[in-house]
């Protein structure tokens, strides 16, 4: 009952984001401030890694308490890691100067909404190595487990859609809409939700068992 809950905690974290990035964005536009650097990565921190913030936090406060490390804490552990990537590479893009508007940069939305899901897939199969002790037994436990396989999939399913929506003419080319381009890309909540529905289906049946 315990993962059932932190997993419907983490969800919680993913809303926050969302409104940040939107209000920053209304009010950028609103403005008439232009597009530039600063600007567009603090939208997309939000819009795409302000749950990671959100499930640091979560992370932190489990291990002020001592309790067991769970799945849970460890994907809130990867997510806070991994949200620095895409910081580095949309400047390094920049300057070497990739078209971070047109298709060719389609991969910036990505890293900044998937880079700490990355991060979190990587940390849960450290988790269940350190468990297992063996790799073959890992990766076994690895591919049935919900989380990591929803988490698995829309890592590769993203990238995918954001190209595509780039090669039929989506551009970035206001605040508001880096900032949606970026929460329609950050389904990071996705794997949470399996992991509590699997949680909460799993608790259900053991209930429903006689005694």
């Amino acid at each position: 009952m315990d993962e059932d809950k932190e997993f419907s905690e983490i969800i919680r974290y993913t809303v926050p984001g969302y409104i940040i990035s939107l209000i920053l964005g209304t009010f950028l536009d609103f403005f008439e401030f232009k597009l530039h650097t600063a600007g567009q990565i603090i939208i997309r921190l939000f819009a795409g890694e302000g749950e990671s913030i959100f499930e640091g936090f979560f992370a932190i406060k489990k291990r002020l308490s001592n309790s067991k490390i769970t799945m849970a804490e460890a994907y809130g552990w990867g997510k806070m890691i991994g949200m620095s990537f895409p910081i580095v590479l949309d400047l390094i893009s920049r300057l070497i100067g990739i078209d971070v508007y047109g298709a060719e940069g389609f991969y910036i939305p990505y890293f900044y909404a998937m880079s700490d899901q990355i991060g979190a897939n990587i940390s849960g199969l450290i988790f269940i190595h350190h468990d297992e002790k063996n790799w073959a037994k890992t990766m076994k436990k690895y591919v049935k487990h919900p989380v990591m396989l929803a988490s698995l999939i829309i890592i590769f399913a993203v990238p995918i859609g954001l190209f595509m929506a780039r090669i039929l003419g989506f551009s970035p080319t206001t605040h508001i809409l880096t900032a949606l381009e970026t929460i329609f890309a950050n389904i990071c909540w996705l794997p949470p939700l399996v992991g509590w529905i699997s949680e909460h289906n799993s608790n259900n049946n053991r209930s429903d068992k006689p005694r």
